[in-house]
């Protein structure tokens, strides 16, 4: 083997202290979990130290000290000590999307394609934090963003109208309560008329407590497999197997474990999505409340006229851009783009308002 170049040698320190903060990050992720998800966690921190070994057997005398690796995992190790969340688990999702051992020609392909699978490995741990957190983080996104943006048109719109700061500070004020209120109550309708859609929609117990005095010669069950969509064979297959195994069936019953067979999902799984009424409420009204008092801070603070609209108008910018990028964080995609997403659609609004007002105003309306 020839004699690395500087180049080869600064590539591979560098390489060994990613693997090693990274291998940090899943132990101390391990260490806010139990059961599957710490082995998980700690399997895939053993991954890692395997190809820190191949960076070291690669530098041989030339390891030299331990180095600090890239700054993410340096983050991403302080947030997981101190919160082991799915949002470290996302942002640790995306460091391994970010992964070159492709294309780096001293990683093994064995290597690369650890990556690759580790990648999915946390994604999977992600989405069950995600799949808890779904209905309750849809309505404090959507009630966030909702308070920033419509406040801030309204504050705007009338501010460009020539309307006194006395009236522009009651009319936000007023908006921020009026919408926090319709936004609560519209989550808790919204989110109670599914829960309660989706109990309609599933086996009844008192049908699965017949199935033991069912004709099995007639086997009714399998009409039942046919209305959910499985071929006429299929459906007399899956209920020849549940009546063979009717103790199993009423164990799932009583844990609450009620399968639709058809999708593999349970009863449980769909209400999880959903969330919680009274939390999606009581999180689309706080957070609505805390995006619309954004805009109206600078007439709180005595600020009028174009200086107010214009530090209202930044302060939504920074608190949309915020949200956008937690939003990409959170779900795995890239943050930046989320971010200038949640502004641009921000600031389109604010700008029609802006120009409605201004025409009203000059026009005397």
């Amino acid at each position: 083997m020839s004699r690395p170049s500087p180049s080869d040698l600064r590539r591979w320190r560098r390489h060994l202290a990613d693997e090693r903060a990274e291998a940090a990050v899943y132990r101390e992720l391990a260490g806010h979990r139990t059961g599957e998800e710490r082995a998980i966690l700690l399997a895939l921190a053993d991954a890692e130290g395997r190809h820190a070994a191949h960076w070291e057997q690669l530098l041989g005398e030339h390891v030299g000290p331990p180095r600090r690796g890239d700054v993410r995992f340096r983050i991403l190790a302080w947030l997981a000590g101190r919160f082991g969340s799915v949002f470290v688990l996302a942002l640790a999702q995306r460091a391994e999307v970010r992964a070159t051992y492709e294309v780096d020609h001293d990683a093994t392909p064995t290597m690369a394609a650890d990556e690759r699978v580790h990648a999915e490995v946390v994604r999977a741990l992600a989405a069950r934090g995600r799949q808890q957190l779904s209905g309750t983080f849809r309505a404090a996104v959507f009630g966030a963003n909702d308070g920033l943006v419509s406040n801030l048109a309204l504050v705007i719109g009338v501010a460009a109208a020539g309307t006194g700061t006395s009236t522009i500070l009651l009319t936000g004020l007023a908006g921020l309560l009026a919408g926090a209120l319709s936004m609560g109550a519209g989550e808790y309708i919204s989110v109670r008329s599914q829960r309660e859609l989706l109990s309609a929609s599933t086996p009844s117990p008192a049908a699965t407590a017949a199935l033991p005095n069912l004709d099995v010669s007639a086997n009714e069950l399998s009409l039942v497999y046919r209305a959910r969509g499985m071929s006429a064979d299929e459906a007399e297959s899956h209920a020849r197997e549940v009546l063979a195994d009717l103790d199993s069936l009423d164990a799932d019953w009583r844990h609450g474990r009620r399968s639709t067979e058809v999708t593999g999902r349970t009863v449980a799984d769909d209400h999880e999505v959903v969330g919680s009424d009274l939390g999606a409420a009581v999180s689309s009204f706080c957070f609505f409340a805390s995006g619309a008092v954004v805009p109206v801070l600078p007439y709180l603070f005595g600020l009028t006229g174009l200086t107010a609209i214009g530090v209202a108008v930044v302060a939504v910018a920074a608190a949309l851009l915020l949200t956008g990028a937690v939003v990409g964080l959170i779900s795995g995609g890239p943050p930046l783009r989320r971010a200038l997403r949640q502004l641009a659609v921000g600031a389109v609004a604010a700008a029609v308002t802006y120009g409605l007002g201004t025409l009203f105003g000059a026009s005397g309306i």
